[in-house]
């Protein structure tokens, strides 16, 4: 008799707890950034009247300005991304390899970096490297040169040069987080069978610091590529990135569709580079 109540009785559905609550995120994220992200596709892609600007796109994107600020994007990011897996790298194996005492205090110190507004390392260059800084005025005057003989701030170098102070820390953090797993017993054992410390370098130490440097030369790649305080602040002569030119076109000319056309490819360039980066963070385990 119980059996046949209890087949009876009608299935009570637990309700899931916490569904409604992606509700408020959803919400937010589609107010403050696919709303807005709407706009900017539909202000490239279609005119005042809401057909399709087709000839428009093809100008801009065939544009001797738009192809030179992406030549130049792609150009100071892959440079200042070798630039600071280089640095990371060599700055990397001597804190974590070489003891001497201060080393925690200078990988901290570099740290600092990364709280720093990236304007202020551009304005500490200018003091030192810029045509009235200290390192020109002091070889002008030791010299009696007439000109400042150090004027490489003011171009495409000095902008990658800053990029690299301002970015190393994120490549030597992941590297230093792999070399603290790497077996001390394999090193010493090399060292002893007669191995040079570049041959323990190379075949010991790199093996587990690529999955870092993939993983962090991807986030420097995206960052770099939209970095807009070093450009503007360095104003460096013809040196025009994608994210200056959409400042350029959209406040200084109201060129609001243009603007659009290439931020549309700026952001299309930003999330293929981020998914690269979630992928070798994903895949390596970095």
């Amino acid at each position: 008799m119980s059996e046949a109540l209890a087949i009876g009785a009608p299935t009570v559905r637990k309700r899931e707890p916490g569904r409604l609550w992606i509700v408020p995120p959803a919400a937010l994220l589609a107010l403050l950034f696919f709303y807005p992200l709407a706009l900017i596709a539909r202000q490239a892609f279609l005119d005042d009247s809401g057909v399709a600007n087709v000839a428009e796109i093809i100008r801009v994107l065939n544009s001797r300005f738009f192809l030179n600020a992406l030549v130049n994007t792609v150009t100071i990011s892959v440079a200042a991304t070798a630039g600071c897996l280089i640095v990371g790298l060599v700055l990397a194996l001597i804190l974590a390899f070489v003891p001497f005492p201060g080393s925690g205090f200078i990988a901290r110190l570099i740290d600092t970096f990364i709280a720093l507004p990236t304007f202020l390392v551009t304005l500490a260059f200018t003091f030192l490297y810029g045509s009235a800084g200290m390192l020109n005025s002091g070889l002008m005057e030791a010299f009696s040169l007439p000109l400042p003989p150090v004027d490489f701030l003011y171009s495409t170098w000095g902008v990658v040069l800053a990029e690299v102070t301002v970015y190393t820390p994120f490549i030597l953090r992941p590297l230093l987080a792999a070399f603290s797993l790497v077996d001390r017993g394999q090193i010493e054992t090399a060292s002893v069978l007669g191995a040079r410390p570049f041959r323990i370098v190379r075949q010991v130490i790199l093996p587990a610091a690529v999955p870092a440097m993939i993983a962090g030369g991807s986030l420097c790649l995206l960052l770099t590529v939209n970095e807009f305080g070093i450009v503007l602040f360095i104003g460096a002569k013809g040196v025009i990135t994608l994210p200056l030119l959409i400042y350029g076109k959209a406040i200084q000319e109201s060129a609001y569709q243009v603007a659009c056309i290439i931020a549309v490819v700026n952001i299309a360039l930003s999330l293929g580079l981020f998914g690269l980066y979630r992928f070798a963070a994903g895949r390596l385990g970095a």
